[in-house]
């Protein structure tokens, strides 16, 4: 007899569903949860280690044919014990293991491992901080957090936060889901203040973008962002109605910061058009690729001179600012309107958390909602002035973490970022088989692997154009990356990076926050690169064809 006919019928009953829904189902069951989650609360790394694949690929098509199945069974199939133990037997060692140190492509690193424990406790209450009715006390709370973030951020007198913390009528910021909402928020409220609704003129919000521009005598707003700026900005313009093209692009400098010049020729350019009304000028704190930071006191000063709302996107560069070592990297975020950071990046947050501030209290009551069985009017509720409803408690998780950690934990991993990306770049540039291509600002890098028979020398006679050596670095970089990926000892990604006046480049690109990461293990992925290049590419480089 096999084991599935000798194991009883599962049924969905009330009697059954009391079990499960209150507590484990049996002791089978509290056994394996208990063996796991005691690894997971205790040992979390530990346990990532031993369960969970680095970066192995395993073929989409063979993942995708375990996972057919579109039916939902009419009665239960499976224990909380067999759950638990396909989700780690078979699931996890398929997942990516972010927290290893090898890990060192994206912006998602460790957390630590109390962020568990914070996070299971979230679970458990269960708060919904949209309105006061299921959450309480927790909404008080989060104004609190919000109000130490605000802090950081703009660093106001003391006053003003004693009168705005708890005050009903004011809104500090806003936690949602992640950096893209946060920077929605941002343009939405920016949005509906440039076209509000007055005694004299229709509103964006009421009466919708087309009519607010022709009463306005409008065609078109416009939001300017580096080029290097994140997508999200795209989205939001067309979530909006302004529509993407809307996202006027300046080009970067040689430090891959905004070019002051065109940005003040294009803003004069767009003031001088009656038919153009510019909505924001977004300055960046840790673009995605590169990690530079614009230079945001200078584009404070273009905003007020043009009477313009100035956003910066600090989804990955915010945290730094709990550095005094390398805080003033990021001078000139007091002078934002709104600024947005991702608790999930350098707060070391689980996913998903993000979060928008404002330096107004009252900037966000162009974006107030109300509905007579939630959010009412003269109500203290959260969601009121917010583009996301329910959601989970994050705060908790913030709050408790700045709690445990202060500003001096958070400012270790901070500057243990900064500086290995630096040590980093240092080792790129003493091997000669590498390229840097923009150095860390912060803690992100990118480089890529130029063979000698591919360098640029002036002593020689070039025997391969520019477009042609350019095409086989490409082709050379991009075939590192998947190597490495799929040999799945190590992780770093890669990008193409397109700047103005220069070709696009494949690069390798580095994130540098696990504090575990260090420069023996970025060395190893070093000498692993120019191993598979040696091994795997070099060989045939002259045989096969060098179109990427």
């Amino acid at each position: 007899m096999t084991e599935q006919k000798r194991r009883p019928q599962l049924v969905a009953d009330h009697e059954a569903l009391a079990r499960t829904f209150h507590q484990p189902e049996n002791e089978q069951s509290r056994n394996v949860l208990t063996k796991y989650m005691e690894q997971i609360l205790f040992g979390l790394h530990d346990f990532l280690r031993e369960h969970v694949g680095i970066t192995e690929e395993i073929p989409l098509k063979e993942l995708a044919a375990q996972f057919s199945s579109s039916t939902i069974a009419r009665t239960p199939v499976k224990r909380l014990a067999d759950v638990i133990a396909k989700i780690i037997e078979e699931l996890a060692p398929q997942a990516v293991n972010v927290s290893s140190p090898y890990f060192i492509g994206h912006m998602t690193s460790a957390i630590p491992f109390f962020m568990v424990h914070l996070s299971t406790i979230v679970a458990a209450l269960n708060q919904n901080p949209v309105k006061l009715e299921t959450s309480k006390v927790v909404s008080v709370y989060e104004r609190q957090v919000l109000a130490k973030v605000h802090r950081l951020l703009f660093n106001l007198d003391e006053t003003f936060y004693e009168t705005h913390i708890q005050r009903p009528e004011s809104t500090l910021g806003s936690f949602v889901e992640d950096g893209t909402l946060a920077n929605l928020s941002a343009l939405w409220v920016a949005r509906n203040r440039l076209l509000p609704a007055t005694s004299g003129s229709v509103g964006a919000e009421r009466d919708g973008m087309a009519n607010a521009l022709h009463d306005r005598g409008l065609r078109r707003v416009t939001i300017l962002v580096s080029q290097l700026g994140h997508y999200s900005i795209r989205k939001s313009a067309g979530v909006l109605g302004l529509g993407y093209d809307a996202v006027t692009v300046i080009p970067v400098d040689r430090a891959n910061r905004m070019d002051l010049n065109v940005l003040q020729r294009t803003l004069e350019e767009h003031c001088r058009d009656p038919e153009t009304a510019v909505m924001a000028v977004i300055g960046i704190a840790g673009t995605t690729e590169t990690g530079a930071v614009d230079p945001l006191p200078a584009i404070a000063r273009i905003c007020r001179e043009f009477g313009v709302h100035f956003h910066v996107d600090a989804a990955w560069g915010g945290p730094v600012l709990l550095s005094e070592r390398y805080g003033h990297l990021l001078k000139g975020i007091e002078l934002a309107d709104s600024v947005t950071i991702d608790g999930h990046k350098q707060f070391y947050l689980p996913m998903s958390n993000g979060m928008v501030f404002f330096k107004d209290p009252q900037a966000m009551d162009a974006v107030a909602y109300h509905a007579a069985y939630i959010n009412r009017p003269g109500s203290v509720d959260l969601g009121i002035r917010s583009l996301v409803g329910s959601r989970a408690a994050t705060s908790l998780v913030l709050g408790s973490a700045l709690d445990i950690m202060g500003a001096d934990g958070y400012a270790l991993l901070i500057d243990h970022g900064i500086e290995t990306a630096r040590a980093f770049a240092e080792e790129i540039n003493r091997r000669s088989m590498f390229e840097l291509i923009t150095a860390p600002e912060l803690n992100i890098l990118t480089y890529r692997l130029v063979p000698d028979g591919l360098r640029e020398s002036k002593e020689s006679n070039e025997t391969i154009s520019g477009e042609s050596r350019l095409r086989m670095l490409n082709h050379v970089n991009i075939q590192i990356q998947r190597l490495q990926r799929e040999a799945g000892n190590s992780f770093v990604s890669r990008t193409t990076l397109r700047r103005s006046g220069q070709p696009d480049t494949v690069v390798l690109r580095v994130v540098l926050m696990n504090p575990r990461t260090t420069p023996k293990i970025f060395n190893a992925i070093l000498d692993e690169q120019e191993s598979i290049y040696l091994d795997s590419i070099a060989p045939s480089l002259r045989l096969k064809s060098l179109t990427p």
